[in-house]
């Protein structure tokens, strides 16, 4: 269910305001409960699901993969799962990611000891660009094949091992790798132990936490994710609350615009392991609460309240990654627009994104006038609270990468400078509300098709 492409002009600031908004729905959640509900065993149910194109590209994966899915009334779904082993596809069958990281990599685990796969894969132009040689190199580990050999970027042939066995992995900063295990080692002999230093996103073993005899958990001086392979998993029932990364670009917005801003998003999920960008923000002096928290499935949500806010240059170390790594590119806004010299280290996955996130931001910030100066793993952003608009125009090219679109529409709408963004339907793999919500809080905007 592709887009129909189109560009965005922007040509005007947006003014102060109070409002209340929702957000759209958790995509990591979204896909994360269709894959794990696919292999359980019996009815799993999904509400307030994200209805964007990474969502539907997990859908109709899973569906050519044998998954019986049923649409059960607005944004809620039922998932037949069949349980661990149980997809299956015709030989050399093709399934497609579409946009969606999470969606190859997670998929990828649990085909990779699926028995009898023999598939080729591959996503879009922006996916197929995306090296996957770590996930390649972990699979490979469980006995997976993947072909043409040496080869680390889609398209490529999966397959999959008939004698899946355990590993041992220490995670790093990435949460769909880690999740990539996880799925796998479900379906291997044995037990799969992942040793986590650093906590990243925990959503897959929030989902699989009913299924005590499949996952254990134990922290002593670091994170000890046990999954014992072949046991039957419990099927799933998950309302999904809104999404924090999609909350981030408005939080920005209200932020910027002065204390005459308020905004309240409802419902957004607070998970510790997500709201890195907000307790950044908060330490340089942003006006930030959070209210009304709730915890449904492991799951922490509650509303987030903004006030306008001065804030001081941001000094982000490299911890804030793992827990912020998608709102990077807001980030890189926020500071242009404030006053000195913010520091962001520990940034070099970025590079691996759906675009080079370091460089593609830099010359963003460039158009306008902000000066920059990045390393592998670190930029140096000098900002300043004013910019003129005259002469100066921005342009971002076709990236097929969703947060660099929504960080340049904010930084449009805060400074007013003439702005032209390409392919804007990107933003629909992951928050396809965004400038219903925008036109809400009255920035203006025009649709070039």
């Amino acid at each position: 269910m592709q887009s129909k492409s189109f560009n965005l002009n922007i040509n005007s600031t947006i003014k102060s305001f109070t409002k209340t908004i929702q957000v759209d729905s958790d995509k990591s959640l979204s896909i994360r409960s269709f894959l794990i509900g696919s292999i359980s065993q019996g009815i799993s149910k999904a509400k307030n699901v994200l209805e964007s194109e990474d969502v539907y590209s997990a859908i109709n994966c899973l569906k050519k993969l044998g998954v019986k899915i049923k649409k059960n009334g607005p944004k809620s779904y039922i998932i037949y799962g069949k349980g661990l082993g149980s997809l299956f596809v015709k030989k050399d069958s093709q399934i497609n990611f579409g946009n969606s990281g999470t969606l190859a990599r997670l998929l990828i685990g649990i085909l990779s000891t699926t028995p009898e796969i023999e598939i080729k894969i591959q996503g879009d132009h922006s996916l197929n660009k995306r090296s996957m040689k770590k996930l390649i190199n972990l699979m490979s580990r469980f006995g997976a094949e993947f072909l043409p050999k040496n080869k680390f970027k889609f398209p490529l042939k999966l397959i999959s091992t008939e004698m899946p066995i355990n590993i041992k992995y220490q995670s790093g900063v990435s949460a769909q790798l880690k999740s990539a295990v996880m799925l796998a080692g479900l379906n291997s002999y044995g037990i799969t132990e992942i040793i986590e230093k650093q906590e990243s996103r925990d959503h897959t073993e929030n989902i699989l936490s009913k299924s005590t005899h499949a996952l254990k958990i134990s922290k002593k001086k670091n994170k000890l994710i046990k999954i014992f392979g072949k046991k039957k998993l419990s099927p799933i029932n998950i309302n999904i609350p809104g999404d924090p990364s999609s909350a981030a670009f408005f939080t920005a917005l209200a932020l910027l615009l002065g204390e005459n801003s308020f905004l309240k998003i409802k419902n957004v999920g607070l998970n510790p392991t997500r709201i890195g960008f907000y307790n950044l923000l908060k330490k340089h002096g942003a006006k930030i609460k959070f209210r009304n928290i709730k915890k449904n499935n492991n799951e922490i949500h509650g509303d987030i309240i903004v006030k306008g806010s001065k804030i001081k240059p941001l000094k982000a170390s490299k911890d804030y990654y793992v827990n912020s790594t998608d709102e990077y590119p807001i980030l890189f806004v926020i500071a242009a627009l404030t006053s000195g010299t913010s520091i962001f280290r520990g940034i070099g996955d970025l590079a691996n994104k759906e675009s080079n996130r370091i460089k593609e931001m830099q010359k963003v910030l460039k158009q306008i006038g902000a000066r920059s100066i990045a390393s592998k793993d670190k930029i140096i952003i000098h900002g300043k609270s004013f910019f003129e608009r005259k002469n100066k125009k921005i342009n971002v090219p076709n990236l097929g990468d969703h947060r660099i679109c929504m960080s340049t529409v904010i930084l449009a709408l805060v400074t007013g400078i003439k702005t032209k963004i390409s392919n804007f339907e990107t933003v629909n793999t992951s928050a396809p509300s965004f400038l219903k919500i925008i036109k809400l809080l009255g920035g203006k905007y025009e649709i070039k098709k």
